[in-house]
């Protein structure tokens, strides 16, 4: 089948589906009426010899077909446009244009007050996505335009992927203000000799302290494994247990929980934080100018 033969709009809809995992939520994004979506699909199924999605309730799951193509669609789509925008001059105050930024938790509460301020006041036309990915996937998702950028610890990347280091921070330990063990200073025998929180989106499995301690023969009890540093600060607040955490974060979610803080009771190396983008990226002035404000702000952290 020749290319000549498909309207490239076509596969823009396939992406939506494929995104949105929905007719409706798929027309609605991009502002297409429910039949003219459908007959879009029917068309691409019939020059594809494939269903492309099969619907399971509400839901429309990717056929293997589909699966295997989303991937080079995604990449070619995202060619064309950055080609196009590359074309027109760019200014921040009109421009329309929604990011996709890869953040954990701890990275949202530490840029996004100030990004969305600075978006506020000079690029009011753009619209912020934050989501959690898999770091495993950041380098396709990257390569797909699923993510404009994303910032994380640093990963094992190919060539393709541009990164820079932002910011470095460091772990610290956070107590009750009057816990009995945290006095003038945290010692390593005092820190090891109390309970402690650990934060994890993983099941199981040390975090980086623990590794930082197992490296010096050292093991502590962990009596709290939970998702979010927000509420380990709250149950820190009325216990005598221990967090260790990133301090930059530490200082935001305890604010108004009044904890003590002391730096962690052995020498660790600085935690690195890298902004992450990919190649095709690299002279989009829309993407140029949201990664030159993430790295102006971030670098005033740490």
């Amino acid at each position: 089948m020749h290319i000549s033969r498909i309207d490239l709009n076509l596969f823009v809809v396939l992406d939506a589906i494929y995104r949105e995992g929905n007719i409706t939520r798929a027309s609605q994004a991009l502002k297409l009426s429910q039949p003219a979506l459908s007959h879009a699909l029917g068309r691409l199924r019939e020059l594809l010899k494939d269903p492309l999605f099969v619907r399971q309730g509400s839901a429309m799951v990717p056929t293997p077909l589909t699966r295997n193509l989303i991937g080079p669609v995604r990449e070619a789509l995202q060619t064309l446009e950055l080609s196009a925008r590359q074309s027109q001059p760019f200014d921040p105050r009109q421009t329309q244009r929604r990011f996709h930024l890869g953040l954990r938790d701890v990275f949202e509460a530490t840029i996004l007050p100030a990004l969305v301020q600075t978006i506020q006041n000079e690029a009011p036309g753009i619209e912020l996505c934050s989501v959690r990915t898999d770091r495993r996937a950041l380098e396709a998702d990257l390569a797909a335009g699923a993510l404009d950028l994303a910032l994380d610890i640093p990963l094992p990347v190919g060539d393709a992927i541009r990164q820079t280091r932002v910011f470095r921070d460091r772990l610290i330990v956070m107590g009750w203000a009057d816990h009995p063990v945290l006095r003038d200073e945290l010692t390593l025998a005092g820190y090891l000799s109390q309970t402690h929180i650990l934060v994890s989106s993983r099941r199981q499995g040390w975090g980086l302290e623990d590794f930082e301690l197992n490296r010096e023969g050292y093991r502590r009890r962990i009596g709290l494994r939970c998702q979010h540093y927000f509420a380990a600060c709250r149950v820190v607040s009325q216990t005598d247990w221990l967090l260790t955490m990133p301090e930059q974060y530490a200082r935001i979610a305890n604010a108004q929980f009044g904890n003590r803080i002391f730096p962690f009771p052995l020498p660790t190396q600085p935690l690195d934080v890298h902004l992450y983008w990919h190649a095709n990226v690299d002279y989009d002035p829309a993407n140029q100018w949201l990664r030159g404000q993430c790295i102006a702000l971030l670098g005033t952290t740490g």
